[in-house]
């Protein structure tokens, strides 16, 4: 039976837990969480186990990626069951800060991204987000000092913000996506899944339908445009409303106007219900 996880719940109790890793010389992987986990965080984890010596897992909701009209407040918490999961995967190290650790009294920096983060997509509809994103997830790097952090590209357009700021910044990280896992009928996991009712999970899948009709129309050479509106009329006859439906550059999310564009990538978000969902594939 694996050993339980060290947890370290301060800068310097994380310090101490580090240096413990990194004799002679391990290298680390991170995998940053805001917890409620399911299987897709584990194939992170084994992704991670499979790129490094010792993995750690940080659980932090963090409180500057939500507006205050978001969920916050009510996001799963489910510390017991994540403990259970990260101890069968044999990971080495839970970093569990709270607010205050993160954000002490006085704290007034934060890091300001363009680029992905101004792509028009989900920077359009949650303006907050990717700051408190980078500044999060720029102290998880500076003080967990990974060699390789692993992200999942269900929230693609983050993992092409985390890149480009740990290229940008120098952090000494390399950022790896890891593929979006599905359930059976194609939904991709998200631990706010469980805020859909039976009748909306049952239509939930319409969004990778979609996306998968959409990239078999630009394949055949179907116009971008009309690919994209069908998909939006799908979408939305399912009881969705639509956020954004974009096909974009898959490295730089730049607009596209065709299939010969270079590598594509589609990317939803829509609403049912209460409930946000996004999803993404590429073409």
């Amino acid at each position: 039976m694996p050993s339980r996880p060290m947890i370290a719940r301060t800068i310097p109790a994380l310090r101490r837990a580090l240096d413990g890793l990194r004799v002679r010389k391990a290298t680390i992987a991170l995998v940053p969480t805001m917890g409620a986990l399911h299987d897709g965080h584990v194939s992170l984890v084994r992704l991670a186990k499979r790129r490094a010596r010792k993995v750690v897992v940080s659980i932090f909701v963090n409180p500057t990626q939500f507006a205050p009209t978001e969920d916050y407040g009510s996001y799963p918490r489910t510390w017991k069951e994540d403990l259970a999961k990260l101890t069968a995967e044999g990971v080495d190290l839970i970093w569990n800060p709270d607010v205050g650790t993160m954000y002490p009294d006085g704290f007034a920096s934060r890091i300001l991204t363009e680029g992905p983060a101004t792509a028009d997509l989900e920077d359009r509809f949650r303006p907050h987000f990717f700051g408190g994103v980078a500044t999060v997830v720029g102290k998880l790097f500076t003080q967990c000092r990974p060699d390789v952090a692993i992200f999942g590209e269900k929230d693609f357009q983050q993992l092409r913000v985390v890149a480009r700021m740990a290229t940008d910044l120098d952090l000494g990280v390399k950022v790896i996506g890891s593929k979006t896992v599905r359930e059976r009928d194609g939904l991709a996991m998200s631990s706010r899944n469980v805020y859909l009712s039976a009748e909306q999970r049952r239509v939930a899948p319409t969004l990778f339908q979609a996306m998968k009709e959409t990239a078999r129309r630009l394949r055949a050479g179907e116009d971008l445009q009309t690919a994209q509106t069908h998909a939006i009329e799908t979408i939305s006859a399912a009881g969705f409303a639509v956020d954004y439906f974009e096909t974009r550059h898959a490295e730089t999310l730049a607009p596209v106007t065709s299939i010969k564009d270079g590598p594509l990538r589609i990317l939803v978000a829509a609403r049912i219900g209460t409930t946000r969902l996004i999803d993404n594939i590429a073409v």
